[in-house]
C-alpha cells in the first residue's frame, strides 16, 4: 500500500503542534508543546528559534509514536506557521544569530513612521498589498542586521539567511539542503511583489535587506525537499507550506471569491478570497496572497486583530479573575446586561482597520458594580466588535458581491456564547466546522494534494461540513447601540486623536 499518512506541522505563536492525518483528513494523533515567550522590553516579543526547532521535532516524534507510525508510513509533510516572525541564521552552522522577532513585536514602529512620513507607504502598498507597520518582516530583518555586530557585512557577503518560520524549519528539516518559502509567507515580508510573484530589489533597498539573504519562493503545494533520515527514521517529503491564516482558509475550503474565514487564536485574522484579482483596499485592509497552486496566485483581503484569545489569557494570567479560558463563555453569559463595560484590548497597538501601533488598551464604563463577569464579557465581546469592523471594511472593498456566512476556527470558537455574540454583531451567520484543526488541515491538504492523496480544491470544497451554524438574534437597535459604544471607545484610544 505504501505510505498513506500525512504529517502536519503547525508552528504557532505559543506552541508547536504535530498532527497525523489520514488521506481523508481525519485526525489520527496530536502532540503539542508550548515554548517560552520572551519580552525583553515593553512592546518587544521574541522567541528562541532553537527552542521552536526542538519543540517541532519533539511533537512530530510524539505524534508519530501515538499513531503507532514511523517516518516510512508518512507520504508527505505539510508545514504551517506563525507568519511575519523573523529569523536570521548562519548558512554554515544553521544557528540563529539573534532570537526570532515575533509578529507582535513593535520595536520597528519608529522606522515605519519615518518611511511613512517620507511618503513611501503608497509605493510599499502598491507592490506588496501591505501597509507600513512593525507587524511585517522586512523591518525586523533590518533591525537584526543593524543590532548584531558584523551581521550586515556578513549578510551582504551571503553568509546569512533570512526566513519566516517556515523557511527556518525547512532548512533544519532538510539539513540545510533547501532554503525556500511559499508564496503566502513571502507575501508577508514587505519585500515581495505580490503581482509579479518575486522578490523586489527596490523594496529590499528601501528596508535595507540584502537580496542574498532571501529564500526561493515556491507554490504552496510543491517540492520542498525531504527530511534527513535521522529525524524520523526515514526521509519524508515536504510537499505543502502555507502561512497559518492562509492554511486555515484552505482548511475551511474558502476557494471561491467572496468566501471568508476568521481564525481566533492569540490574535484574530479574517481573510476574504478575491480570486485572481488583487483588490486594493480603500479601508486600510491588507491585500495578500491567499494561495498559489500550479504557478497561479489567488488573492485575499485580510484584516488582522493583534489581540483576541490573548485578552482572555490576560484575564486568567494577569488579572487572575478566571481560572481557565474555557470558563469565560459561561461567565460572560452571567454578566449584568445593564452595564456597558467596553474593553479595547490594544495591548500591542491596534491592527486593521486602524493600524495604530502606539494605541494602548483601555476599559470604559466601569462602576462599583463591575465584576469579573462584566470584564470577561467585555474581553470576549471586544473580539466580536473587532471582527465586525473588519468585515464591514471588507464589504466596502468588495461592494456589490453580497454576503456569505463567516467560517470560523481557532480555540475561541468552542465558546457558544462568543460565536452567538459574533453572529449578532456582524449580522451574518457564523459557521463552525466539526474539527478545530483547520489550520493544520490546510497544510495537510496541500501536502496530500502534491502527492496525489487529496482531491482537487473543487472536490475538497464539496466535502466541507458545518458542525453548527449561529444565526443573528440581536435586535437591530441593540446592535447599533453596542457598535456605537465600541466605536466611541476605540476613538478614545487612538493616538492620532490625542495629537
Amino acid at each position: 500500500m505504501g505510505a498513506r499518512h500525512i504529517l502536519a506541522i503547525d508552528q504557532g505563536t505559543t506552541s508547536s503542534r504535530a498532527i497525523v492525518f489520514t488521506p481523508d483528513l481525519s485526525v489520527v494523533a496530536v502532540a503539542q508543546q508550548e515554548f517560552t515567550q520572551h519580552f525583553p522590553r515593553s512592546g518587544w516579543v521574541e522567541h528562541d528559534a532553537e527552542e521552536i526547532w526542538s519543540s517541532v521535532v519533539a511533537t512530530c516524534r510524539a505524534a508519530l509514536a501515538k499513531a503507532g507510525l514511523t517516518g516510512a508510513d508518512v507520504a508527505a509533510i505539510g508545514v504551517t506557521n506563525q507568519r511575519e516572525t523573523t529569523v536570521v541564521w548562519d548558512r554554515r552552522s544553521g544557528a540563529p544569530i539573534h532570537r526570532a522577532i515575533v509578529w507582535q513585536d513593535r520595536r520597528t514602529a519608529d522606522r515605519c513612521a519615518a518611511l511613512r512620513k517620507a511618503g513611501r507607504e503608497k509605493f510599499v502598498q502598491a507592490r506588496t498589498g501591505l501597509l507600513l507597520d512593525p507587524y511585517f518582516s522586512g523591518g525586523k530583518v533590518a533591525w537584526i542586521l543593524d543590532h548584531v555586530k558584523g551581521a550586515r557585512r556578513r549578510a551582504e557577503k551571503g553568509e546569512l539567511a533570512f526566513g519566516t518560520i517556515d523557511s527556518f524549519l525547512i532548512w533544519r528539516l532538510t539539513g540545510g539542503a533547501r532554503h525556500a518559502a511559499d508564496a503566502t509567507n513571502a507575501s508577508r515580508t514587505s519585500l515581495f511583489d505580490i503581482h509579479k510573484g518575486r522578490w523586489d530589489a527596490k523594496l529590499c533597498e528601501l528596508f535595507g535587506v540584502p537580496m542574498a539573504m532571501l529564500p526561493e519562493v515556491l507554490d504552496c503545494a510543491a517540492d520542498y525537499g525531504a527530511t534527513t533520515p535521522d529525524l524520523f527514521g526515514a526521509p519524508i517529503p515536504i510537499r505543502g507550506v502555507a502561512g497559518d491564516q492562509q492554511a486555515a482558509s484552505i482548511g475551511q475550503a474558502c476557494f471561491a471569491p467572496g468566501m471568508t474565514k476568521s481564525t481566533y487564536g492569540t490574535g484574530c485574522f479574517a481573510l476574504m478570497n478575491t480570486g485572481a484579482s488583487a483588490v486594493a483596499s480603500k479601508n486600510r485592509l491588507l491585500t495578500t496572497i491567499a494561495y498559489q497552486l500550479d504557478g497561479k496566485r489567488s488573492y485575499a483581503l485580510e484584516g488582522s486583530i493583534f489581540i483576541a484569545g490573548a485578552a482572555v489569557q490576560w484575564l486568567r494570567d494577569g488579572l487572575k479573575i478566571i481560572g481557565s479560558a474555557g470558563e469565560s463563555g459561561a461567565l460572560a453569559a452571567e454578566a449584568d446586561a445593564t452595564q456597558d463595560v467596553v474593553m479595547v484590548p490594544a495591548f500591542t497597538g491596534l491592527g486593521a482597520p486602524h493600524w495604530d501601533a502606539e494605541a494602548r488598551g483601555a476599559i470604559f464604563g466601569l462602576t462599583r458594580a463591575t465584576t469579573a463577569k462584566e470584564l470577561t464579557r467585555a474581553a470576549l465581546e471586544a473580539v466580536c466588535f473587532q471582527t465586525a469592523d473588519l468585515l464591514a471594511a471588507m464589504r466596502r472593498d468588495w461592494s456589490g458581491r453580497g454576503r456569505v456566512a463567516l467560517r470560523v476556527d481557532g480555540g475561541m470558537v468552542a465558546s457558544d456564547w462568543t460565536m452567538q455574540r459574533l453572529a449578532d454583531l456582524i449580522d451574518a451567520p457564523v459557521d463552525r466546522p466539526p474539527t478545530p484543526e483547520t489550520t493544520a488541515m490546510g497544510a495537510a491538504y496541500l501536502a496530500g494534494l502534491a502527492v496525489g492523496l487529496c482531491p482537487s480544491p473543487a472536490e475538497f470544497a464539496k466535502a466541507w461540513r458545518v458542525e453548527r451554524r449561529f444565526t443573528p438574534a440581536m435586535k437591530k437597535v441593540e446592535r447599533a447601540r453596542r457598535m456605537a459604544l465600541w466605536t466611541d471607545a476605540v476613538s478614545r484610544t487612538l493616538t492620532r486623536r490625542r495629537r
